[in-house]
């Protein structure tokens, strides 16, 4: 076989399976347990088809005006992606142009190190401490741009906003990206610091507190400084980057957004049972602030749980190669229903 030159070589990031069974408990992928709302669905229903004949719209501005009025910023300061990935991808490339390498945790959103050494992009990942959590000090160091993820992946754990902007506030010549794909689960929006400090980029998605994973759509915000370089980036690469489809439901789950913070609350009183549930078995379970736990059991280990559960026809997310959680398992929060359910499977096993 001969040798074809110019071949790029890439390890991608490992998303969690999409089993095609029937009658399963689907844990894995930090999906809403509750479905989108009424609103959204009867939007499906009246939707023009014969829009589809036309181009999708280039700076969504529908569903940014929604969005700017739920969260009373400016629509300019808002940029829409196919998913957060996304516009973190394009962040990545629009933000991280320096000699100096960007820093983010050892453990986090994997797709961090993808998208790095994708574009070329110098990086440190930076450990967290001994209890899983970021050290603020340890982002003082010289460097080309910051990623956090607040509440982190796949530790739940959320890092105080004052500490957060404690980051900020050191490293103000250069972008610094917080992820909050989780933050409606709990803790504070770094929203507020956008008008203290124009280099915080804010990236957030559809698809874990608005229940749309399937309808990709997310979503960015900044200062008008980092907009226009983003938005460059975005019509350098694929202007039409959200079909009309996508955008016209995402306007109609922001304008019912009442119903989606009463299923994040739901969520997050089944996360705190769960989590009281297993500690009580004598698991150690991470504090999370997101829709799924971080745990470890002390008698069984994660491969001999993860494949048991598995058997019972319940997925969990297993790190085998992540050397600090191997014996850890993450958990996404389903209904009520379905982690009482969880809970009775783990006990027979116990």
């Amino acid at each position: 076989m001969s040798v074809i030159k110019g071949l790029r070589k890439i390890a991608p990031y490992v998303a969690g399976s999409q089993p095609k069974e029937k009658d399963i408990i689907k844990l894995n992928t930090n999906e809403n347990a509750y479905g989108p709302s009424p609103k959204v669905a009867q939007a499906l229903v009246d939707f023009d088809t014969d829009h589809l004949r036309k181009y999708s719209s280039l700076d969504q501005e529908s569903l940014r005006k929604a969005l700017g009025k739920q969260l009373e910023i400016d629509p300019d300061q808002i940029i829409i992606g196919n998913g957060s990935d996304d516009i973190l991808s394009m962040a990545f490339l629009a933000f991280f142009n320096a000699d100096e390498p960007i820093l983010f945790p050892d453990m986090t959103y994997g797709f961090y190190k993808v998208w790095a050494e994708l574009y070329h992009i110098n990086y440190h990942e930076i450990p967290l401490n001994t209890r899983y959590e970021i050290e603020t000090a340890d982002y003082f160091a010289e460097n080309g741009g910051i990623v956090l993820t607040n509440p982190n992946a796949p530790t739940g754990i959320y890092k105080p906003l004052d500490e957060v902007e404690e980051i900020i506030k050191a490293n103000q010549d250069v972008v610094v990206i917080i992820d909050e794909a989780y933050i409606n689960f709990g803790g504070q929006t770094a929203l507020p610091l956008l008008q203290k400090y124009d280099n915080v980029f804010i990236t957030r998605t559809f698809s874990k507190d608005a229940a749309l994973a399937g309808l990709r759509v997310g979503y960015g915000i900044g200062s008008p400084r980092l907009m226009k370089v983003i938005n460059a980036i975005k019509n350098s690469i694929n202007p039409y980057n959200v079909n009309s489809i996508a955008e016209y439901l995402a306007v109609s789950a922001v304008e019912s957004w009442d119903y989606y913070q009463e299923n994040c609350q739901k969520i997050i009183k089944t996360r705190d049972w769960f989590s009281e549930k297993l500690r009580s078995f004598g698991f150690n379970v991470l504090d999370s602030k997101t829709n799924f736990i971080l745990t470890e059991s002390q008698d069984v280990s994660a491969e001999e749980l993860f494949n048991y559960l598995q058997d019972k026809k319940i997925y969990v997310r297993y790190f085998p190669n992540v050397k600090r959680i191997k014996n850890y398992l993450r958990i996404s929060i389903g209904t009520q229903a379905e982690m009482e359910k969880v809970v009775e499977t783990i006990q027979e096993l116990l």
